[in-house]
């Protein structure tokens, strides 16, 4: 129940087999539990050009549409959930550096991200706001000579101890919108510390807090124009909404996929639970919901590849996927029942995993916001 063409469906089997081989149930159950990062599938993904997609060739990408990225997300949310989150802000990063960065930039930062050499987090979010971080943003940065120096601190940030580089969103000059700028900041700068934050979910990467005390960095590592670096990011927002509904439904899949599997072989009243009425209503339940939540998904990464307006369908598409995420990881729950508690069991992880995408990178509400007052044309409710 897909439109995927031939290519796309053989592109998703090499990553299946890929996942399977590398980073099997168990092996992902353990990593989890230790709260370590998948090193050896990010080195199997660099490899396969996953890390790359979307990028152009000459710009050290793979090349690639967001069918593509959305193939491979799903595909890692039904096993290797918190390597596609890793993923989610691998491709969002390299969409800025694509779209923004000057060809030094590029080749200094984009081209190995997209193979796999560096990684690098995205730092926007602070203590203070979520949703509304524009008026939040304290975080600023101010010419000295041929340097900026950023003054501040972002918070809930993925990979930072473990990257490279940071993309830092930091305000220029004073101004809502207007005012802020976009920075390419090595990690290990001086002045500059990276705090984890221990969550209870997506293990597998980890979130952090980060510092940034009298950090300096070069004129040249400005991204784009100065003042304009929050309306840069304000473009790549539909994709990363795209691409997180996309790992949602991956998480969706993995957790109805564990549960029909579980109920075909528990014997209850001397029959499996997959042959009693109330069991099989709630997974076809399920499998509808995730399966239309896939076709828009799909629908919806198309219309954004061919250049149409996909505001408000962006947002229905995380919508509908975290709803459905939400709807499998319950039932899987519940058909599971005290099995689910056992930490060998992928169920616990998608019931924990998939919260994270009710509320990143917009949440439900606002989504809900955006479709009212875009699709109905309703005045604003916020």
């Amino acid at each position: 129940m897909t439109s995927l063409s031939e290519e796309q469906i053989a592109f998703q089997d090499v990553i299946n087999r890929a996942i399977v081989e590398t980073s099997p149930v168990e092996r992902a159950q353990k990593l989890d539990a230790a709260k370590t990062f998948d090193a050896e599938l990010y080195r199997v993904l660099g490899e396969l050009g996953v890390l790359g997609l979307g990028v152009a060739e000459e710009d050290g990408g793979s090349g690639g549409t967001n069918i593509e990225q959305v193939v491979a997300l799903r595909a890692l949310a039904n096993r290797a959930t918190s390597m596609a989150v890793f993923c989610v802000v691998q491709f969002l990063v390299t969409r800025l550096l694509k779209d923004n960065a000057t060809a030094e930039q590029k080749r200094a930062f984009l081209a190995p991200l997209a193979a796999g050499r560096q990684k690098a987090s995205f730092c926007l979010t602070e203590a203070g706001g979520g949703t509304d971080i524009l008026r939040a943003m304290k975080t600023t940065a101010r010419a000295d000579g041929g340097d900026y120096v950023i003054n501040g601190a972002k918070m809930w940030i993925s990979g930072a101890t473990t990257s490279d580089f940071y993309v830092v969103l930091a305000r220029t000059a004073p101004g809502k919108t207007d005012g802020v700028s976009m920075f390419l900041v090595p990690s290990r700068a001086a002045g500059i510390t990276a705090r984890e934050i221990d969550t209870f979910a997506i293990n597998g990467y980890d979130t952090c807090q980060v510092f940034f005390d009298d950090v300096r960095v070069p004129a040249a590592n400005l991204i784009g124009t100065e003042g304009r670096g929050f309306r840069q990011v304000l473009a790549t927002l539909n994709s990363e909404r795209i691409n997180a509904a996309a790992v949602a439904i991956g998480i969706a899949q993995g957790a109805m996929e564990v549960a029909a599997d579980y109920a075909r072989e528990r014997q209850a009243f001397g029959k499996s639970l997959a042959e009693l009425q109330a069991v099989q209503h709630k997974l076809a339940n399920v499998a509808t919901t995730v399966e239309l939540a896939w076709t828009f998904l799909l629908a919806t990464a198309v219309r954004d590849d061919n250049g149409e307006p996909v505001d408000v369908a962006s947002s229905m598409a995380k919508l509908a996927a975290s709803n459905a995420a939400k709807l499998s990881a319950d039932v899987g729950m519940e058909i599971l029942a005290s099995a689910a508690f056992d930490t060998a069991s992928p169920m616990q992880r998608y019931y924990r995993d998939h919260r994270l995408y009710s509320f990143a990178p917009l949440n439900d509400e606002m989504c809900r916001n955006l479709i009212a007052e875009r699709y109905f044309g309703f005045g604003r409710g916020f």
